[in-house]
């Protein structure tokens, strides 16, 4: 397990019940299998990250099937792109592990080892209960808890990650694949919150150190009931800025059509 104190960077070993390194920090192995290394001095706040009720919203949505031409074009890369003896791979921001369970499958056959990734407690909790073929941590995506050149390839949906520490952890050779919005995501779901919806940026993918050796646009519509886009609305970071009659709006909906609209990027990190 590629694991790194998150105090002292030393590496961590794993016994039955807890991992720790030679200067004696340790930390313990949840009964749901997934491990804390989130020390208290390294948090924003007391509770970070997405809270259970944005968990199970979240859950509820990717579990209808939303989002799985999504997973399945990230699987897909990541199978296309995985060395034959690859060691592990991780899912930054895995939040309940929807992503991280395919990609589980991927690496199924090759004995690498699938690890998650989130700041969210709650969210790692709940990944660590119903996919216990995963190793989930809690812990920041800017301090990653990993030994150096120790990971085969990272999948980054969304999550924000600062480029040294993906230059840092993962292989000579070894790749990132990233998802980020494009232009036209979600325009009809914030066409209802602001006065003129805003295009998303165009996402070029680059990170220092890595080279960009594929991009894909995907895109494609959702027909959604008022519960699936109010689901939505809660996963999105403009959820802060609706009006509590956009909610009301939404949950009376029969039929909310969206468009999705997601730009995927491979990286390979130069030798």
């Amino acid at each position: 397990m590629p694991f790194s104190c998150p105090l002292c960077h030393a590496p961590l070993s794993r016994s039955e019940r807890s991992f720790s390194c030679s200067n004696r920090h340790q930390f313990d192995i949840a009964k749901e299998g997934y491990v804390n290394l989130l020390p208290v001095q390294h948090k924003r706040s007391r509770d970070p990250g997405d809270s259970a009720e944005m968990m199970q919203a979240r859950r509820a949505f990717l579990d209808a099937g939303h989002y799985q031409p999504l997973r399945d074009a990230i699987a897909e890369k990541l199978r296309a792109s995985l060395p034959v003896d690859a060691d592990a791979i991780l899912d930054i921001g895995c939040g309940e592990g929807y992503y991280t369970r395919a990609f589980a499958d991927v690496t199924a056959s090759t004995g690498a080892r699938t690890l998650g990734l989130d700041v969210s407690k709650a969210a790692i909790r709940a990944a660590a209960k119903r996919y216990p073929q995963v190793m989930f941590c809690v812990a920041s995506s800017h301090r990653l808890p990993f030994q150096e050149n120790s990971i085969d390839a990272i999948v980054r949906i969304y999550a924000p990650c600062k480029a040294e520490e993906l230059m840092r952890v993962v292989k000579p050779g070894g790749m990132v694949i990233t998802a980020a919005p494009g232009p036209r995501h979600l325009l009809e779901l914030k066409g209802l919150i602001y006065k003129e919806a805003q295009l998303h940026a165009p996402d070029s993918g680059e990170i220092s150190g890595f080279q960009v050796i594929e991009q894909q646009s995907l895109a494609y519509e959702m027909n959604l009931t008022g519960k699936e886009a109010v689901a939505l609305l809660q996963m999105t970071p403009f959820a802060w800025r609706a009006k509590p009659e956009v909610w009301e709006a939404l949950v009376a909906k029969e039929r909310f059509s969206c468009q999705t609209d997601f730009t995927l990027h491979c990286l390979r990190r130069a030798d």
